[in-house]
């Protein structure tokens, strides 16, 4: 199946094919959140068919929304659809743009609508094994301090949150 994705090319937001955008390094738009749970993060590792970063740790989700989505909508989505998350409301932290290398010669140069949604500590899931192998709750101590410890084991964006948006997504800064 091709997925289009809303990508700027010469200035003007048209439907890109999202390998293609990716190959190309062009920016586009994405949609990424974190499920919180009192002070706990959590997170996704990414199943191993991903076609970039597989079985990197991630935030609960991220992805790109189609191309008449809004960037809420898409959130409600993909959380449903990658880990069986129904009922929670996301809202809106902030719009960050970030270019990263994630391997295999793709770039992610991605405009993000960041957003969170607050989890009851019951909160069901049900991750569909084609985009998660693992989920964990993390403290954002616990998580800052992982990526220190082994940056490898997760995605270049989930590195760039932490490092550079941390207040905007958490209200604190990284330490």
């Amino acid at each position: 199946m091709t997925i289009m994705i809303p990508t700027w090319v010469d200035g003007e937001l048209t439907p890109v094919e999202k390998l293609e955008a990716h190959q190309r390094g062009l920016r586009h738009k994405a949609v990424s959140v974190f499920v919180l749970r009192g002070d706990q993060i959590l997170l996704q590792r990414r199943a191993m068919g991903k076609y970039h970063t597989p079985g990197l740790w991630a935030n609960t989700c991220c992805t790109h929304p189609a191309w008449d989505e809004s960037p809420s909508d898409c959130a409600i989505r993909r959380l449903s659809e990658e880990l069986g998350i129904t009922g929670l409301i996301p809202s809106y932290r902030d719009t960050i743009e970030y270019r990263a290398d994630v391997g295999g010669g793709l770039i992610e140069h991605e405009v993000v609508d960041l957003f969170t949604a607050d989890a009851p500590m019951d909160l069901a899931m049900a991750a569909n094994p084609e985009e998660v192998m693992d989920t964990r709750w993390m403290t954002f101590g616990e998580l800052t301090q992982a990526v220190a410890d082994a940056p490898n084991q997760f995605t270049p964006w989930l590195r760039i949150y932490l490092d550079r948006h941390a207040k905007k997504i958490f209200g604190y800064a990284a330490a």
